[in-house]
């Protein structure tokens, strides 16, 4: 028998190796075949419920970083929900409508919209949305994501679409549906309307111009001769205009430069005059805006008079004190003009172009426009100044295009009939996790106007309304309901298939329609209603769910879209919002914090990350951002969380491989007949699952990171199982301490791999397989129960005084073998020395009868004598180190004073010779 025969190494079959690419997918088959998640609803059936409600990513393109930190975040929480004590079933689902799959079908497909119906060109539409959904599911999947993949739910699915038509049907039932002609956010890029939540923000360069109005009437208050200026960024607006608003609280001047005679705000006069060039200018008047209220003055190119007005929204702070006022292209010009009772005018199509309602200009596109208004301003003499500036300016966040304030026939739902309401649930009802989500949405609802929820589109949900002969719009509940009940037999389909009369209740009449005609809308409603709607069409609809859900979890950029219309719709529609909380996350950027962009080379795509190094690697560096605020991600960043990966694993790998002989039922040791030391280990793992518990229960991923990373680098590795292997690999097989460490070893393993399960799922069931006294999945054990930590803690305390110690040893060891004469190259060549108290010496013996073990040197003095100079002296004590007397024992590796001396085995040490002499006695007669 060879010596190496008698060291337990504790080999076993597990290896851990990091192929996890390939182990990834066999282990997702294997649980597919299971029906794994089925199992684990079963399991819980009884539990309490937590819902986390999936808010549907658009069902279209590959799925990027930012999908797979927010569908491995929700991940995370519903295993860690599910094996916690609760019963949380995870739905995912699809926004399935909207203008960027018809974009994607003409424009990468090739498909001529305008060869074809709207019923031919919706079932593309439709084709083409599950296309993506299978795609992206299968990406979802590979990530490790768990749910009820075979049955999510789709926005386009005709039950969905019922619901959706059903909460329409109760806003409009309180009166907040209303149809209106008001300026909103137009794109011709897309010829639709957009809600505020589809504008953002980019960089434009425009024209900045000062016009002169000319005195039409001035009612004996100002002369005929005097002009009021006004300041505007939008020349192209300019035919549209039909009034000017000045401030009633201001104070104005009339000023003379050379022959004529200006009228402008009197705060603003030093700055307009130096823009305008008026070196010689003189005061001429001095007027309150309240004196021009109801004025008239020549529009600057048209044979029409603009009014007077006096607004509130006229400020000072740039400009002239005078608004130039197009009720049909401005909010505040919109509310001023409608009480002044002027028309809405808008001069332009749905492509931008204008119409005969601005002459001269027909057919010309609305940016063309800005040159050829400020050509006429010239010509007229009205224009004062020309420059250009750049600005931010609202974009179309699809086509990335420019969009302007166009007053249109739209359908609203007015936020001001119940935006107290909607406030008071923000601030009562909702727990918001992110500091600024509460004020965010907040201000948000508090300041928005009315919401635009029609579309010009052909692929979405049709809105649900008819029109009676004299074109009176008609929504009653009869209808609606009908309507709803066709979308969830048909689908939305129905309605671009048959005619009105077929669409209503069968004998329907109405005052308003005496020959029995109908027509019916022809507008989709906004995709955010669609998508708000979703706990109707999810939560109410499957009665394993709960309404309101406990949570929704999605990017920051979700407080103007699906967080807000979903608390909008379930507001105004069920009077409570639809979730009990909210968790926002930021986004993810590349390595050095720029947004990701094919130009620029920095995108990281989950499936190639997958491919070479495995879901866990990504899951892993989602557990370690703060994704409170914007992540990164790099390959240098990836390199950094896989090295985290290897130390996690090789760990757990080491820890498995000595207890391969363990038997938990016969071999597990009592806590209180376990060594301090292993009372220590047990009781600062016991406080390491209380804090990962809290952790998990908080949503604090980045605390669990860091936490974990610490306990198994720091607690496990650098001191626990690195003096373990002096008791692991030379006691013997049964021998006590071995079964104590053993005993700690494998409680460990048994609570840790499931509290990790949640987010390195591929890797904890491996290693599930290979702990011996468990069965099944690891994803079917519970999280261990949290423990009062008050009694765990103090006997963590009383080791501080060890690893104060235990510091200046490293300390000192370090110094002897950096040290020029006769050093030692590693710590078991040591003789250490420690130089104490007598309170110190004693409570190091009581925790230890071995500190030369735990300090892994071959021999340790603990004296109170005072230190000798060559001594290292440290707060509170001195380490002095010297070379260990003896020769290194073949087996346990310690230098030992006998090695050499037993005759029967030479290369021994005592320890070594009498446990091969008791428990291997073959490695005798061999030799």
């Amino acid at each position: 028998m060879k010596l190496k025969e008698t060291l337990n190494l504790g080999k076993t079959d597990f290896a851990m190796r990091a192929n996890l690419p390939t182990k990834e997918v066999i282990l997702q088959k294997e649980w597919e075949d299971a029906n794994l998640y089925q199992q684990i609803q079963a399991k819980n059936a009884d539990k309490p419920t937590y819902v986390l409600h999936d808010g549907p990513p658009y069902a279209n393109g590959k799925i990027h970083m930012g999908h797979a930190l927010n569908k491995i975040s929700k991940d995370i929480i519903i295993r860690s929900k599910s094996m916690s004590g609760f019963r949380s079933p995870y739905v995912p689902g699809w926004d399935t409508h909207g203008l960027p799959i018809e974009s994607a079908l003409t424009k990468q497909e090739g498909v001529d919209r305008k060869s074809m119906s709207v019923v031919e060109f919706r079932k593309l539409c439709q084709e083409y949305a599950l296309r993506q959904v299978e795609g992206q599911k299968a990406d979802f999947k590979r990530l490790g994501v768990t749910g009820e993949w075979d049955n999510p739910y789709l926005t386009l699915a005709p039950e969905y679409e019922a619901a959706q038509i059903r909460i329409f049907g109760q806003m409009a039932a309180k009166g907040y549906i209303y149809k209106g002609l008001k300026p909103i956010y137009w794109s011709p890029s897309s010829e639709s309307s957009l809600a505020e939540a589809e504008v953002e923000y980019a960089d434009v360069t425009s024209p900045s111009i000062y016009v002169a109005f000319k005195v039409k009437d001035g009612k004996g208050i100002v002369p005929e001769n005097a002009e009021f200026v006004i300041w505007t960024t939008t020349p192209w607006t300019l035919p549209a205009n039909l009034g000017i608003s000045v401030s009633p609280v201001a104070s104005y001047v009339q000023v003379k430069v050379g022959d004529r005679h200006f009228i402008v705000a009197q705060d603003l006069l030093e700055s307009l005059a130096k823009t305008l060039n008026w070196e010689d200018y003189q005061v001429e008047a001095h007027y309150q805006g309240q004196d021009f209220d109801r004025l008239t003055a020549w529009h600057p190119f048209y044979e029409r008079e603009s009014l007077l007005m006096v607004g509130d929204h006229v400020t000072l702070d740039a400009g002239t004190g005078l608004v130039h006022t197009a009720p049909g292209h401005g909010e505040d010009d919109y509310y001023v003009g409608k009480a002044y009772g002027l028309d809405v005018l808008s001069p332009l199509d749905n492509q931008g172009h204008y119409t005969h309602e601005a002459p001269g200009l027909e057919g010309v596109f609305y940016a063309k426009g800005n040159k050829l208004v400020v050509e006429l301003l010239k010509e007229k003499g009205a224009l004062l100044s020309y420059s250009e500036f750049v600005h931010s300016y609202p974009h179309d966040w699809r086509t990335k295009k420019p969009v302007i304030y166009r007053a249109t026939p739209q359908w609203f739902a007015s936020i001001d009939k119940f935006r107290e309401e909607l406030l008071n649930a923000v601030e009562t009802q909702v727990k918001w996790y992110h500091p600024s989500g509460q004020p965010r949405i907040y201000n948000m609802i508090r300041d928005r106007g009315d919401w635009v929820i029609s579309r010009q589109r052909a692929w979405g949900v049709p809105l649900p309304i008819f029109y009676a002969e004299n074109g009176e719009a008609i929504l009653t509940a009869e209808t609606i309901e009908h309507v709803a009940t066709l979308f969830e037999t048909h689908g939305s389909n129905v309605w671009f298939e048959r005619e009105a009369k077929d669409l209503l209740p069968e004998g329907f009449t109405h005052p308003a329609s005496p020959n029995g005609k109908f027509t019916k809308e022809t507008d989709i409603m906004d995709v955010w209603f669609d998508s708000g709607t979703s706990y109707a069409g999810v939560l109410e609809a499957r009665d394993y769910l709960t309404f309101p859900a406990d949570l929704y979890l999605e990017g920051s950029d979700q407080y103007r879209g699906w967080f807000n219309s979903s608390f909008t719709t379930s507001v105004a529609a069920k009077g409570v919002p639809p979730y009990k909380a909210v968790l926002s996350q930021g986004f993810v950027l590349d390595g050095k914090g720029n947004k990701m962009s094919k130009s620029l080379g920095n995108v990281i795509v989950p499936e190639e990350v997958m491919n070479e190094l495995g879901a866990d690697i990504i899951r892993l560096w989602v557990l370690s951002v703060d994704s409170e605020s914007d992540v990164r991600i790099s390959k240098d960043i990836l390199k950094q969380i896989a090295e985290a990966y290897r130390k996690i694993r090789n760990t757990i790998r080491f820890m498995l491989s000595h207890v391969s002989d363990f038997d938990p039922s016969k071999d597990s040791v009592a806590f209180e007949d376990l060594r301090p030391v292993d009372q220590y280990m047990t009781a600062k793992f016991k406080l390491f699952v209380n804090d990962l518990l809290s952790a998990y229960d908080k949503f604090e991923f980045a605390s669990i990171y860091k936490k974990v990373i610490n306990f198994m680098t720091v607690d496990l590795s650098a001191f626990y199982l690195d003096f373990a292997k002096d008791v692991l690999y030379i006691e013997a097989p049964d021998s006590l301490p071995r079964r104590q460490m053993q005993t700690v070893i494998y409680g460990i393993l048994r609570d840790l791999l499931p509290l990790l399960t949640p987010v390195l799922l591929h890797t904890m069931e491996e290693a599930w397989k290979e702990l011996p006294g468990v069965e099944g999945f690891v994803q079917l054990a519970e999280f261990p129960q949290a423990v009062d930590g008050v009694a765990y803690q103090a006997l963590v305390d009383q080791w501080k005084l060890f690893f104060h110690i235990q510091q200046g040893v490293q300390k000192a060891l370090e110094e002897a073998k950096n040290a020029e004469q006769d050093p030692i190259k590693k710590s078991f060549e040591a003789a250490v020395t420690l130089y104490v108290n007598e309170e110190q010496a004693k409570a190091l013996k009581a925790l230890s009868q071995d500190l030369d073990q735990l300090l892994i040197v071959s021999h340790l003095d603990l004296v109170t004598t005072p230190a000798p100079d060559h001594a290292l002296v440290l707060d509170d004590y001195a380490v002095s180190v010297s070379r260990a007397q003896g020769h290194v024992c073949e087996r346990c590796r310690a230098v030992r004073p006998e090695v050499g001396t037993i005759a029967e085995a030479p290369t021994l040490c005592h320890r070594c010779h009498q446990i091969v002499k008791t428990h291997y006695p073959a490695y005798f007669e061999a030799e």
